[in-house]
């Protein structure tokens, strides 16, 4: 469990969905058994994606090497030459790229399983496949993973595959998530604005996964004024978490994730105005033509012992903003229940 009372199942499902290059044959396979800890479920995790990845070829970078060739590679260094041609006037000193599997994207993934391999609350079966992985990366160097930091990772087209790999083996190893259960291993939990932003990715490739016809996307909304007379440049950008369009009817849903889903006010606890002023905003700019075909939902995410939203209001124009609740506590075939009856809407 995490502080939130988020399952750390959920925690990961989260995660497979939204980094979308993970297989999801993969996911849908894991979904259908039990952990007892998260040190098991992420082994698993991590022998599936690597598995999986060594079927492909290891990533190759260039990597920067230097030594006493025969034939000249890169560039001479002269003082160096000159040193060594002393003894051996057929060699000179260079420094050159050579194409490596020994990369930082490797090493922090054969680094992720030597930890695994020797964590006591990972069971013997994985530790031997485990092991059996660690045999492909022979000629790849473990790393420093204290010095390690995601903002030095590119992804592109060439190595997206890695993205959630090596996303997946800093959680493991930075250990970023927290069980409530007790042991010899403290694991810290994700911070409020990751769990936040996480949560909003994760509702939209949910519909983008299962849902491609709603349109998902998270589109902009233009202010509607009149351009000839009005400057946009001093108002701010109107960006949606998510949008879903079915037909000629669209729902701007924008996700919250609060320690308190309600604020108190003189005893009583009603939605955050500045959550409502901007739905309504999302809403009202979007209709320009006032046909009530569009809608607006605040989704939070359920924490702690808050109640659960179901409520609505009905504007003037038709428009319709929906007051909601998705409860990360329960079951995840609960969750992707809550999430389809939100298309029922």
């Amino acid at each position: 469990m995490t502080n939130k009372n988020i399952p750390i199942h959920n925690i990961y499902y989260m995660l497979a969905y939204a980094f979308r290059d993970f297989r999801f044959n993969m996911f849908e396979d894991i979904c259908g058994e039990n952990f007892e800890d998260t040190h098991n479920l992420f082994a698993e995790i991590l022998i599936r994606c690597v598995s999986s990845q060594l079927k492909q070829g290891l990533y190759k970078t260039y990597v920067s090497q230097e030594g006493a060739l025969p034939v000249i590679r890169g560039r001479i260094d002269m003082l160096k030459t000159y040193v060594i041609q002393q003894s051996n006037p057929y060699r000179a000193f260079c420094n050159y790229d050579e194409l490596s599997v020994n990369n930082p994207y490797n090493q922090v993934v054969k680094t992720t399983l030597q930890y695994l391999a020797k964590c006591s609350d990972v069971d013997e079966n994985r530790k031997q496949t485990i092991r059996q992985l660690i045999r492909f990366f022979t000629l790849i160097d473990p790393i420093d993973m204290a010095s390690v930091h995601i903002e030095q990772f590119r992804f592109d087209r060439n190595n997206q595959n890695y993205q959630f790999l090596v996303y997946i083996c800093l959680f493991i190893f930075k250990e970023l998530l927290m069980t409530t259960n007790e042991g010899p291993y403290k694991l810290r939990t994700l911070s409020d604005d990751q769990i936040a932003r996480l949560f909003e990715k994760f509702v939209l490739e949910y519909y983008r996964r299962h849902h491609p016809e709603t349109k998902p996307r998270a589109a902009q909304v233009k202010w509607d004024v009149i351009d000839e007379e009005s400057s946009t440049g001093i108002l701010p950008t109107m960006q949606t978490d998510i949008m879903l369009t079915i037909g000629d009817r669209t729902l701007i849903i924008d996700t919250k994730y609060y320690n308190h889903t309600l604020q108190s006010n003189f005893d009583r606890d009603k939605i955050h105005s500045a959550n409502l002023y901007q739905i309504y905003t999302y809403v009202n700019n979007y209709d320009v033509g006032h046909t009530g075909k569009v809608n607006g939902m605040l989704l939070y995410a359920k924490t702690l012992d808050d109640p659960c939203l179901d409520d609505k209001r009905t504007l003037r124009d038709g428009n319709v903003i929906y007051f909601k609740t998705l409860d990360l506590n329960r079951d995840f075939k609960e969750i992707a229940n809550q999430l389809e009856s939100i298309l029922q809407l």
